[in-house]
């Protein structure tokens, strides 16, 4: 038992190193998947800050330059409303008047011609023509707006067609001394201008710039649509004006298309503003690409980490495997020997007490083996024992089943869930073999003690053990060659 006790001992250190293998192979991997997602994330969250940044630059510097150019218009309409109230206005001759009133209007290709309209909305004064066509803008909704609102300021209307061109039209309000209404001067940006300003921008196809009002109307847009110009964002339901805040950003589906983009919109105060959109799966390319990379490392290691580890395990289980099978296997007859029989007889006695079954136990015992031993010698004997080894292994086939060698000359048989009567069945067929096979062979047989009994609580195996063992001894008693079942009066034995 001592010896037993320290081939166990020998083997736990092989386990826990198997366990603790396997425990710090996982917790390397799942810590270096870890990292990498970490690292993954962060660079994810950098590509987003940098598209982020570039977009917010411009924005800031589309809006900075639309904003000068209606600032500079503007000055231009300042400049007519003011000079339409000199005295000598009405008196002067036409090129004088259009000197007078035009002389510091900004002139650009992409800017119309500044008009003067009266109080019910007729063509007076044309900065392009001293003789302008008649032409009547009072149903125009910043004429409506300069004449019941005084205090309207610079209005920029929606686009329209205006003089021919797709334009917005800013206009102001011409009020006498007293702030009565005296007409419109009006003035427009054609759409062409936009179209240069973002040809000039180094950008992506589906990359997007949208120009909208501060009541979010859409001034203008890239790619250029008719069917979105001029439509009101607060109409859709969809689109709430918290997700894109003055300054802020906007990750998702916009309000236009169906395209998840990253969008920015522009900080300033200026009567347009402007949101850049880029999609999503071009600012994340080449955080794809990379993580693609990462992802494909890590799961390489970590498969091959896996593979080692299995291999690793394998062989060690391998290892225990045999170490179990030297420990717990007689080297002589193949069978178990006493120490497996002890742990196997004793988790098959709980079992068979939970289960309320009976448990069989064979003790079996070679004749005159002693006499034997000493005329042919030790080599002989292990022969004989050897072929009754075969007998029993060929007699007992069932896999709860147990064979041992008990000891010396001596075997045992642990059967499952078996009754006295058929456990004697299965010892006259081990006594049978042994004779058939000893006809052969030198004379050998071998007497077999049976007993069988339902466990009870507080019952110790050992009764088996003794029952069967005293059997075993009135076989021999009774001339050998002989199975007998053990009568055991305290207990219910199972026939």
């Amino acid at each position: 038992m001592l010896s037993g006790w320290r081939e166990v001992m020998a083997r736990r250190p092989w386990r826990i190193s198997a366990k603790l293998l396997i425990v710090s192979s996982v917790v390397t991997v799942i810590g270096f998947s870890a990292i990498c997602v970490n690292v993954m994330l962060d660079m994810r969250r950098g590509e987003e800050a940098l598209a982020r940044q570039t977009l917010e630059n411009l924005a800031t510097t589309i809006e900075a330059d639309i904003s000068r150019n209606i600032e500079i218009y503007d000055l231009s309409l300042k400049a007519v409303t003011s000079n339409m109230l000199l005295p000598e206005i009405g008196t002067v001759s036409k090129p004088i008047r259009q000197l007078i009133l035009f002389d510091h209007a900004t002139t650009a290709r992409h800017f119309g011609a500044i008009q003067v309209f009266d109080t019910d909305g007729k063509l007076i004064i044309d900065a392009s023509t001293l003789d302008p066509l008649p032409e009547n803008r009072g149903d125009e909704d910043y004429f409506r707006v300069h004449r019941d609102d005084p205090g309207a300021g610079l209005f920029i209307s929606r686009p329209m067609l205006f003089r021919g061109a797709y334009s917005i039209v800013l206009s102001r309000r011409i009020s006498d001394t007293d702030g009565g209404f005296m007409g419109v001067v009006a003035g427009s940006i054609r759409f062409s201008y936009f179209h240069e300003l973002f040809e000039r921008l180094s950008l992506d196809p589906e990359d997007t710039i949208t120009v909208l009002k501060r009541d979010r109307t859409i001034m203008m847009r890239r790619p250029f649509d008719l069917d979105v110009i001029g439509k009101n964002l607060s109409e859709r339901r969809d689109w709430k004006a918290d997700n894109l805040k003055a300054g802020g950003s906007f990750a998702g589906q916009g309000p236009i298309d169906e395209t998840p983009r990253l969008y920015v919109r522009s900080g300033g105060t200026n009567p347009l503003f402007v949101v850049t959109g880029k999609p999503l799966n071009i600012v994340f390319a080449l955080w794809r690409t990379e993580a693609l990379r990462i992802g494909a490392v890590v799961l390489v290691l970590a498969l091959g980490s896996t593979i080692v580890l299995a291999r690793e395990i394998g062989r060690r289980a391998e290892a225990e495997r045999k170490l179990e099978e030297m420990a717990t296997t007689d080297a002589l007859t193949g069978l178990r020997n006493r120490r497996k029989f002890d742990h196997v007889i004793d988790q098959e006695w709980r079992r068979a007490m939970r289960q309320k079954t009976p448990v069989a136990l064979l003790m079996i015992d070679a004749d005159h083996f002693k006499a034997y031993n000493d005329t042919f010698g030790h080599q002989a004997g292990d022969q004989v024992l050897v072929g009754i080894a075969i007998c029993i292994s060929d007699s007992v086939r069932r896999a709860g089943d147990c064979a041992a060698r008990y000891g010396g000359e001596e075997f045992a048989v642990l059967l499952q869930n078996t009754s006295a009567t058929d456990a004697f069945k299965v010892a006259e067929m081990i006594r049978g073999k042994v004779q058939g096979w000893s006809d052969d062979q030198a004379a050998s047989t071998v007497s077999c003690g049976v007993a069988s009994l339902v466990p009870t609580a507080g019952v110790d195996w050992s009764v088996l053990v003794t029952a069967a063992d005293k059997a075993l001894y009135a076989a021999k008693a009774g001339g050998r060659n002989q199975s007998v079942v053990a009568s055991i009066p305290k207990l219910s034995l199972v026939a």
